[in-house]
């Protein structure tokens, strides 16, 4: 099946969210026949080059309306494509985008929830929280730049949600991992859902597989970057690193 062509939409609004997140609102013309329903599904970002095929870069709807999709930038002091865009972009700027693609949600029949992810899950992660049922039990576990990175979250009443202060990144992937090694462990079969830079996924991987088992359909993982990547390279590592748990666990 042919993938559709690009779309190409308008920069409606920008508005910060927290120091290390902008969010830009795109919509348009171009956005007639969008999907419904969209919000945590991923889109590409188009980014021309000369004489080459465009720059992409992942990005997750963070919101939906009729006529407008919100698109949530993590800012570092060093700027990617992306990021380096957003910071730039002025009302009425256009861009291109591919998608959208397939939602990630977390598995809702579970007794009880863990959320796991960086600055760069956090719209998925948003999302998530919000689909739980009213009733809902468990964690939400954010890493985030700044303590002025905090940011209200809809969310059940009774899953709390803890906010882990990291301004760098770590190769090692422990703040995550340490924070929730501390949080009781509830009954009942829970759904688990990661997803965060590179190594931070392996070692959330690596311990609950040590410490918990698991059923494949309650537990997603998923790594959206790899510290000293761009999104080509991780890309590479990520496939390689799939196979090799497929592997290991056929």
């Amino acid at each position: 099946m042919n993938k559709p062509p690009p779309r190409e939409l308008q920069v409606i609004r920008r508005t910060y969210i927290t120091p290390h997140m902008l969010r830009i609102s795109l919509g348009g013309a171009g956005l007639a026949g969008f999907p419904i329903n969209q919000e945590s599904a991923y889109i590409k970002l188009l980014f021309p080059q000369a004489d080459e095929r465009p720059l992409m870069r992942t990005y997750t709807i963070r919101q939906q309306r009729d006529n407008e999709i919100d698109v949530d930038f993590v800012l570092h002091d060093t700027d990617g494509p992306a990021s380096g865009w957003a910071k730039t972009a002025q009302v009425g700027d256009m861009i291109q985008i591919g998608g959208p693609g397939l939602k990630k949600l977390i598995n809702l029949e579970a007794d009880w929830f863990l959320l796991a992810g960086d600055m760069t899950a956090l719209p998925a992660i948003s999302v998530n929280l919000a689909l739980l049922p009213t009733d809902a039990v468990g964690y939400a576990v954010i890493e985030v730049l700044n303590e002025a990175d905090i940011q209200p979250l809809i969310h059940p009443e009774n899953v709390e949600l803890h906010w882990v202060i990291n301004p760098e990144a770590d190769p090692e992937g422990r703040p995550l991992v340490e924070k929730i090694a501390q949080l009781p462990w509830l009954a009942g079969e829970p759904a688990v859902w990661i997803a965060c830079e590179f190594n931070s996924m392996r070692a959330l991987r690596r311990h609950f597989k040590q410490a918990h088992t698991l059923p494949k359909s309650h537990f997603y993982t998923s790594s959206y970057w790899k510290i000293g990547c761009n999104e080509g390279e991780h890309k590479l590592v990520k496939q390689e690193d799939e196979q090799h748990e497929s592997a290991i666990n056929s």
